[in-house]
């Protein structure tokens, strides 16, 4: 059960990320093929910022 609590956590999160920080809600496109890649380039950009993150290796910001 805790980890089901963790996991919904963490899906929160990660729209909430997608929605203000990487601009999921900024479309306003007319067609589908506009809106999936639009989908398409924020999730991949959600994904680089996970990479960034879990790198043990990457610079700290200041």
């Amino acid at each position: 059960m805790v980890r089901t609590a963790k996991v919904r956590w963490r899906v929160e999160h990660d729209y909430r990320e997608l929605r203000d920080g990487l601009g999921l809600d900024h479309f306003e496109g007319r067609n589908c093929l506009g809106r999936h890649r639009h989908v398409t380039l924020t999730s991949l950009a959600q994904v680089f910022c996970t990479v960034l993150r879990l790198d043990p290796k990457a610079p700290v910001p200041a």
